[in-house]
């Protein structure tokens, strides 16, 4: 990886594209320090720290600016609600299909421009929540009309700029625009996650044997995390497939042998990201219509810890093991829907009998279906396990008191960012046939 960023940077082209992305990238950092008017800062710190559950989910993806109550408070989640609806939609509306499947660029560049549109309804909607959850809160000078307009009207406004920030990258830079800016936006905890590893340790003002083991324990399971992401994401199971030779014209084509890649997570992190959405979901409702609910006692009470508890540990241990289990099914639910929405084996098998192949062993048709269909049933009961453990044992940590900004969600996101963007990285570098890279 290192190598693939030096020989990077030595081409002009490449090197022009990463200042790009570096300057729109401090654009949004400088951004999360902006304060939106009419918030009261003192009164800010204090609300902020007592605050936990959703908005502490939203702080961390955010980069810390949910916690500044910044222009870029709400991130790029309206966006990424909105995109996950529309290929939900895509699914069952005839129209919206054609349009992803068979509408070439035209077709895409509508589906983008519905999705921005749901975008800043969402944003409207997300705005106004945040508005009336934290209007009793006392961080706004004067509440009222004027002071909810501005406010919801800067929350989108910073929404909105986020989405042309990770048009532009994408267009202009290196990445995916709104992958990057997410991923900029974790990793930007990791100061505060140093600074807890060096408090375990020399925290009393004294030497701790303790918790430096503690910190080293730390250490060392996430980089066993990371390699078993890593380790998961970039292993396929190969399919062979063998093409039968054929006479064309005067030629004969045909005869060679190839295979069909099928990732072990082929649905990437997107089952982690629906199955949080799905749990939190309640949770931001309840907020809005319900004042003081976290204090309170009762069915929507429960149902509100209940829902919290994939981001805080603030709540009673059964609702968290509860929590943990429909989480877990959650996402091994979603992983199912997610690959078969994506990968169709009926639809892989008639393409390749239709171009005259077959899969050594194997009869053409509906016994290649059966097999692809076997094989993708079993990679993704492992996928989806694999991505509910790395989900929930981090969510472990918090029940030892260690204030640790990274979760599930936020490694497999961070690696799965970082390995696309590589990649694309070494596909300029080929583009341009660059000599060093090549050898």
């Amino acid at each position: 990886m290192f190598k693939t960023i030096k020989n990077a940077l030595k081409t002009p082209d490449v090197r022009k594209k990463l200042l790009y992305t570096l300057v729109l990238i401090i654009v949004f950092r400088l951004g999360c320090f902006i304060t939106v008017p009419g918030v009261d800062t003192f009164a800010l710190n204090d609300a902020m720290n007592s605050a936990n559950g959703v908005a502490g989910l939203i702080n961390i993806i955010s980069g810390g600016a949910f916690s500044r109550f910044s222009v870029f408070a709400m991130s790029i989640s309206p966006y990424i609600t909105a995109s996950i609806v529309i290929q939900l939609l895509a699914m069952v509306i005839p129209a919206l299909e054609r349009l992803t499947k068979e509408g070439g660029e035209e077709g895409r560049k509508k589906i983008n421009q519905y999705t921005k549109m749901l975008t800043i309804v969402l944003a409207l909607v997300e705005g106004l929540g945040i508005y009336l959850s934290y209007q009793s809160s006392g961080i706004f000078i004067n509440p009222g009309f004027l002071t909810g307009f501005l406010v919801v009207l800067s929350l989108v406004a910073g929404t909105a700029l986020l989405m042309w920030l990770g048009e532009q990258i994408t267009s202009r830079g290196i990445g995916n625009g709104i992958s990057i800016i997410i991923f900029i936006g974790i990793i930007s905890g990791l100061p505060g996650v140093v600074t807890t590893l060096w408090n375990l340790t020399f925290g009393t003002g004294a030497f701790s044997t303790s918790g430096l083991l503690l910190s080293l324990g730390i250490i060392i399971g996430a980089i066993v995390l990371v390699a078993g992401v890593v380790f998961v994401q970039t292993a396929e199971r190969r399919v062979p497939v063998q093409y039968a030779k054929k006479v064309v014209g005067r030629k004969m084509m045909g005869g060679q042998n190839t295979h069909i890649p099928l990732k072990l997570a082929m649905a990437g992190v997107m089952p982690v990201i629906f199955a949080s959405s799905f749990m939190t979901f309640p949770a931001m409702i309840l907020q809005i219509f319900i004042k003081d609910i976290d204090t309170q006692a009762g069915f929507w009470a429960g149902l509100y810890k209940f829902s919290i508890a994939t981001s805080t540990s603030n709540v009673p241990i059964g609702y968290s093991i509860a929590n943990a289990i429909v989480y877990l099914l959650l996402i091994v639910g979603f992983t199912f829907f997610y690959t078969y929405a994506t990968f169709n084996p009926a639809e892989v098998s008639n393409n390749i009998k239709r171009n005259g192949g077959f899969i050594p062993g194997i009869r053409a048709g509906k016994p290649t279906t059966d097999y692809l269909s076997s094989i993708i049933s079993k990679i993704t009961w492992f996928g989806g396990f694999f991505l509910a453990v790395i989900a929930i044992i981090p969510m472990l940590l918090r029940f030892t008191g260690l204030n640790i900004a990274f979760g599930g969600t936020s490694i497999l996101i961070v690696v799965g960012v970082a390995l696309e963007t590589v990649q694309q990285l070494e596909s300029q570098l080929v583009m341009r046939h660059y000599k060093g890279f090549l050898e």
